[in-house]
């Protein structure tokens, strides 16, 4: 019914539109000048406020959150979901924010392993291990926000260890203490830094390899708490398909309210005990 009301207004709207073009297009033409055609003002407005709308809920998805929760208050007729969904836009941001995170130490350990690589090879080829590192470092970005001290210290004679350990400090770069190591001892006893970096690169890998393995292992166990997290939402189409008005009963009723916030508070112990067996089993 919502569809069809909102499929009903898009209509009106469209034929409404469309004889105010016409009148407008005839009264130029009869005029004998103007732009034929021309975009409506208003038109223009709604349809720049709409992109500048999309795009904001693009570059922030937790608001897609308020968005649904209005759609759920609007078909059952209370504002309690616009409420949920008003609590629930800044623990979404604190997810999105976290999975970012995450993502951004995952490419930074990618580009320190790649770093590490370069480095190796553009030393056996013959370079000093100076300019190989800027060349490795440009190549890469495996030094990250700190590419700049650490380059400075390699180009003018500065502490090179040291400044690889502080870049170290970054979320995900913790193998630049490795090449910091690597470098001093290539610099006090005269070790070879090739061999040494080959070294590090390989158990860098291997490290990585070892997280997506387990990972790849674990899917099954994400899917099942994806499941877990869907059902209840599956559960509310089915009601409201065999026209049982599930909204009405949860959200009008003293009994419907009390199995809400039980359902609610039970589903949100269970996604929490289920993410934090499977968070145990990644940091194991």
């Amino acid at each position: 019914m919502g569809a069809a009301l909102g499929c009903a207004v898009a209509a009106a709207w469209l034929v409404v539109d469309g004889r105010r073009r016409g009148l407008r297009r005839a009264r130029l033409v009869l005029a004998g000048g103007g732009v034929v055609g021309a975009p409506d003002p208003r038109a223009r407005f709604w349809v720049g406020g709409a992109a500048r709308w999309w795009e904001t809920l693009r570059a922030r998805p937790q608001w897609f959150c308020l968005v649904a929760a209005g759609l759920v208050a609007l078909l059952g007729g209370s504002p309690l979901p616009l409420a949920a969904g008003a609590v629930a836009v800044p623990l979404a941001g604190r997810r999105l924010r976290a999975a970012r995170l995450r993502k951004e130490r995952e490419a930074r350990t990618d580009a320190v392993v790649a770093l590490c690589g370069t480095l190796a090879c553009e030393l056996r080829a013959g370079r000093q291990p100076g300019p190989a590192l800027c060349f490795a470092a440009a190549s890469t970005g495996g030094l990250g926000p700190d590419e700049a001290a650490v380059l400075a210290a390699a180009r003018f004679g500065g502490d090179v260890p040291d400044a690889l350990r502080r870049a170290a400090r970054q979320g995900g770069a913790e193998g630049l203490a490795g090449l910091a190591a690597c470098w001093q001892v290539a610099v006090d006893g005269g070790a070879g830094l090739a061999s040494g970096l080959d070294r590090l690169e390989g158990a860098l890998r291997g490290a990585r390899d070892q997280r997506e393995r387990l990972r790849a292992q674990l899917a099954g166990t994400w899917a099942t708490v994806a499941v877990l997290a869907a059902l209840p939402v599956v559960g509310l189409l089915l009601g409201t398909a065999m026209g049982a008005s599930p909204l009405r009963v949860l959200l009008h009723t003293p009994v419907g309210l009390a199995c809400l916030v039980t359902g609610v508070l039970l589903q949100g112990a269970g996604l929490r005990w289920a993410t934090w067996i499977v968070r145990k089993g990644e940091a194991a």
